[in-house]
């Protein structure tokens, strides 16, 4: 049997280790290392184990448990964290820290589980209705109608709290100033950018050009550039811009809250110019300086928790399972059109105005702005490819594009001009169609 001497500041005190502890040599070491250490002093304690406890700011350090394991309790960060030594001789074995997951990804995770719930309550509530018999019916509908101004008054608290809580996250739009909803906080967006910028990156390993290809080196030197110019919008200034060009034939950018930049190569092979590129950064880079996933998740949010109500109306009112079905397909398609598409719209033609800004100060021609949307309109037609009404659409419509940013452009133009070499081509010194 292995023995501790405690000799501190005149306290002298045996405990015992186990032989299986006293032969492992990181043990050794690391109790070594913290009880030759002038800040702590010996307590006798009135139990089997003993402590060593240290001044001021220490509680309980070691405790040796029924001789099976060592814990080790931190409150400064000194030399250990929480951490369990298994009885065999060997290594510090910590657990992995628990972290939650980001609100709005929790919500995206639960999404599914609220419209179940929310079907099974209706459905329950129809079948307990049809179970009663006329007498009880009629009971209820009495004590209802006797009680109407009490549910009334409960209903109009409900909807005064809903207010409340909603005018709480209430928030202004950097930029532009205007008022919106804000559920998830950027901080939560941020953790969920983290996440989503790996999945992407999973998903597009394969695909994803080296960072010596003429293509990657050109669309960086633009989001770089842009980054530069807008350096002034703490938006643009705070976060680490960094770019992945995927090969694939989509004709399709986008950029995430955290700066992760993915480029098609088919988005390349459509613009006919630096120019073009540049508008089109801007305009996905104002979607994150702008923070719209977090707003559009926001209105989604509340949206869907309203519609949790009225679906469950629907299922407690049809008298059958399929008129159910039918009411929440129309519900969802109701919510999708009056509520989720027009305000996509709206942020488009938000982040169209502000990446068209952003492009000027980057000294971008901004009239290649409203000709790449009126070429991509002309290339739908010469493809055949069918195109949506606007009111189907997330997006506004490539003829509608063209005329709001052909509108913009006397606002947005004295701050275009390329004087020398301040211009895209003096600072990414190629020629506007090496881009391609």
């Amino acid at each position: 049997m292995f023995y501790l001497s405690v000799h501190l500041l005149g306290c002298s005190r045996l405990s015992p280790l186990p032989a299986h502890l006293a032969r492992c040599d990181p043990v050794r070491k690391q109790v070594g290392r913290l009880l030759t250490s002038p800040h702590f002093s010996c307590q006798k304690s009135t139990n089997s184990a003993s402590y060593v406890r240290a001044t001021p700011t220490w509680r309980p350090l070691l405790s040796y448990n029924n001789w099976s394991t060592l814990r080790c309790t931190k409150t400064t960060s000194f030399l250990l964290r929480s951490a369990r030594v298994q009885t065999r001789c060997g290594h510090f074995h910590t657990s992995a820290a628990l972290s939650a997951l980001p609100p709005p990804l929790l919500w995206l995770v639960l999404k599914p589980l609220q419209k179940l719930i929310a079907i099974i309550l209706g459905r329950s509530i129809r079948k307990w209705w049809a179970a009663l018999p006329d007498n009880r019916r009629h009971l209820v509908r009495e004590w209802a109608w006797l009680h109407r101004w009490h549910l009334t008054a409960g209903l109009a608290f409900a909807v005064v709290i809903a207010a409340l809580l909603l005018l709480t996250h209430l928030d202004e739009s950097p930029l532009t100033g205007r008022i919106r909803l804000l559920v998830f906080s950027r901080e939560n967006y941020m953790e969920l950018a983290a996440l989503t910028s790996e999945a992407y990156m999973e998903e597009f390993a394969d695909l994803l050009l080296p960072v010596t290809d003429h293509r990657h080196v050109v669309v960086e030197r633009v989001v770089q550039h842009l980054a530069q110019r807008n350096k002034d919008i703490s938006e643009v200034s705070d976060v680490a811009w960094s770019v992945h060009v995927v090969q694939s034939p989509n004709t399709n950018a986008f950029v995430l809250p955290n700066g992760k930049v993915f480029m098609f190569t088919g988005m390349l092979d459509a613009v006919t110019d630096v120019h073009q590129l540049t508008v089109v950064l801007g305009h996905e880079m104002a979607h994150a300086i702008l923070g719209h996933s977090a707003e559009q998740a926001s209105l989604s949010h509340v949206v869907d928790l309203l519609s949790l109500i009225l679906l469950t109306a629907i299922w407690a009112v049809c008298p059958r399972d399929s008129m159910a079905l039918l009411g929440q397909w129309a519900q969802t398609k109701l919510t999708q059109f009056m509520f989720n598409r027009p305000y996509s719209r709206k942020l488009e033609a938000e982040a169209d105005k502000i990446g068209l800004q952003l492009a000027a100060k980057a000294c971008a021609d901004v009239r290649a702005g409203p000709v790449f949307w009126r070429q991509m309109e002309i290339r739908e037609q010469l493809t055949g490819q069918p195109s949506l009404p606007e009111w189907l659409s997330t997006h506004p419509s490539h003829r509608n594009r063209f005329t709001q940013m052909d509108s913009l452009i006397p606002e947005v133009k004295t701050n275009s001009l390329v004087v020398g070499g301040s211009g895209l081509e003096g600072t990414l010194r190629l020629p506007c169609s090496a881009c391609l």
